[in-house]
């Protein structure tokens, strides 16, 4: 399985527009975040998690891959933005391309982009073939299980994390049901969102994400989904434990 991190940033972007501190005039490439985002290779399918509206620049760095699911984790734009850029991927889905998400997050896509679906589908436009999934594992392609991870943005917003193979991957997460502290405990890769140093009303900060960490005994752990409050990555990894670093766009993990 090879991991690769296409975005690490927050909803804003690092640097966020209008900003002139240390992280968002660093010249290190490292705190040059786009919008979370993450590519999992994985026994011969490229499994894309989150769309973001710096998909299209994303995959142009790695120079246009084949993809052959979306999964998305919730409904925010940060993550789900990016979804109309499918459209070269669909001409390889005649029958759409394959999105598997929680039943709210596709109401929510079919009544944004209401011009793909139905009988007056829009020329061009992209084919989706939206798969709603729950809290019960699920097989996208033979031999692949998925396990969703369910956590909670605010306490009426669900987010759904994905277990795949040796990897679980979480993102936006506040609260960390006991359910799923269980299903991640002991994996060989975490990666788990650490917003900034300060708490926050709907994202783990750092401390937080340490904690989950420290509690569930990954073999490693990688922080993303970071806000410019986070630092500079030259700052604040190496005051990290051994076996957790944070991601930066372009970073890939061989698990």
């Amino acid at each position: 399985m090879k991991l690769t991190i296409l975005g690490s940033g927050t909803s804003t972007g690092v640097p966020q527009l209008r900003c002139a501190c240390d992280v968002c005039t660093s010249s290190d490439p490292r705190d040059k975040r786009l919008r979370t985002s993450a590519l999992v290779e994985f026994k011969g399918k490229n499994i894309l998690i989150d769309c973001g509206p710096d998909f299209r620049q994303q995959m142009l760095r790695l120079g246009s891959p084949a993809l052959d699911a979306l999964f998305v984790t919730h409904h925010h734009y940060d993550h789900l933005g990016g979804i109309d850029d499918l459209r070269p991927y669909c001409m390889d889905n005649p029958s759409g391309f394959p999105i598997f998400c929680r039943e709210d997050v596709a109401d929510i896509i079919h009544d944004r982009m209401s011009y793909c679906f139905g009988e007056k589908h829009y020329p061009g436009s992209p084919r989706l073939d939206l798969n709603v999934i729950d809290d019960k594992s699920f097989s996208p392609f033979a031999g692949i299980d998925i396990t969703p991870l369910p956590v909670m943005h605010t306490p009426s917003l669900p987010i759904t994390g994905f277990k795949i193979g040796p990897l679980c991957y979480i993102t936006d997460c506040k609260i960390m049901p006991d359910k799923t502290l269980r299903l991640i405990e002991g994996c060989d890769t975490l990666v788990i969102n650490a917003l900034r140093h300060e708490a926050h009303p709907s994202h783990m900060n750092l401390a937080d994400a340490l904690d989950v960490i420290t509690m569930t005994r990954p073999k490693r752990a990688i922080l993303t989904h970071f806000a410019h409050q986070i630092g500079r990555y030259a700052d604040v990894q190496p005051t990290l434990p051994a076996n957790v670093t944070m991601a930066y766009d372009g970073l890939t993990i061989d698990i």
